[in-house]
């Protein structure tokens, strides 16, 4: 028999900050996979809330109840970083219909650098369909409370860099 190889996936984004939906879709994905890597994508034409070193700080805080997931980040093509992690899949979440298309088109492309790599599309539970990080930060900026849709750390973290500029 066959010695099972370890199924691998990635996780990708930009996680500005991490929210349940996220979670969620981790969940889902330690389901699947025996090993998942939460890939936080350094896009130096993108000027995110926090800096990369504070965005895998949120996200090891927010998973600590999953075994076989890690975080990192990357930068470059996500197909080049897969391979170099010997990863079979490309992990993406879908909140609605709007985010198949976008998504889609990606994981096209994706597919023809490099066939043996799978995106895997999973559906976001109902609950966090209309929730993203943009959402979330312009709650907090505007004096809400965003506890339901990020964890603790990540509220108070939000609160912090929102409410002092």
């Amino acid at each position: 028999m066959k010695p099972h190889k370890i199924r691998i996936a990635i996780y990708p984004g930009s996680f500005d900050p991490i929210t349940y939906g996220h979670i969620d879709i981790i969940k889902r994905a330690c389901f699947l996979f025996d090993k998942v890597i939460i890939a936080v994508a350094v896009n130096p034409q993108k000027s995110p809330l926090f800096s990369q070193e504070e965005r895998v700080d949120m996200i090891e805080k927010s998973i600590t109840e999953f075994s076989g997931v890690q975080v990192d980040s990357f930068h470059g093509l996500l197909v080049e970083y897969a391979k170099e992690k010997d990863a079979t899949a490309i992990i993406r979440g879908l909140r609605a219909v709007t985010d198949f298309e976008n998504e889609m088109q990606m994981a096209l492309v994706n597919r023809k650098l490099d066939e043996n790599i799978v995106t895997t599309f999973l559906m976001t539970h109902d609950k966090y369909s209309y929730l993203n990080s943009s959402i979330v930060k312009e709650l907090i900026s505007l004096g809400g409370d965003a506890k339901c849709f990020v964890p603790l750390h990540v509220n108070k973290r939000l609160i912090e860099k929102l409410r002092k500029q």
